[in-house]
């Protein structure tokens, strides 16, 4: 999957935008304005971090050499993902998908209900 697959596809979630609140080259994807996918534009190996929880983050990480504790995130609740690496698109979709739940379950019931879920 590359840069513009993924923006697509995570921009195609309900309620998603884009921004660049700290620099011109890293995009963040929020849900209701909270961050779940954070990229740098202009990085050599194509990586984004994720949000994820806590225990699975510790699996993926121990089954993945692709995914690191988070760069620059707290490494608890966030991983790197390498995109470019040998993860298919479907684990890395299910990846994306997982930190978009992983917000969208703290938002609270109105803000869930505007998206429609």
């Amino acid at each position: 999957m590359d840069i513009e697959q993924f923006r697509a596809y995570a921009l195609s979630k309900p309620g998603t935008s884009e921004n660049f609140p700290f620099d011109e080259v890293t995009l963040c994807l929020r849900v209701a304005g909270k961050i779940f996918a954070l990229t740098g534009l202009d990085n050599e190996v194509f990586k984004v971090n994720l949000k994820c929880d806590p225990e699975y983050a510790l699996e993926l990480r121990e089954q993945y050499a692709e995914v690191q504790p988070g760069y620059h995130m707290n490494k608890k609740h966030w991983n790197t993902v390498d995109f470019s690496g040998s993860l298919d698109d479907k684990t890395l979709r299910h990846l994306v998908d997982h930190s978009y739940e992983q917000v969208v379950k703290t938002l609270k019931k109105a803000e869930r209900a505007l998206l429609n879920l």
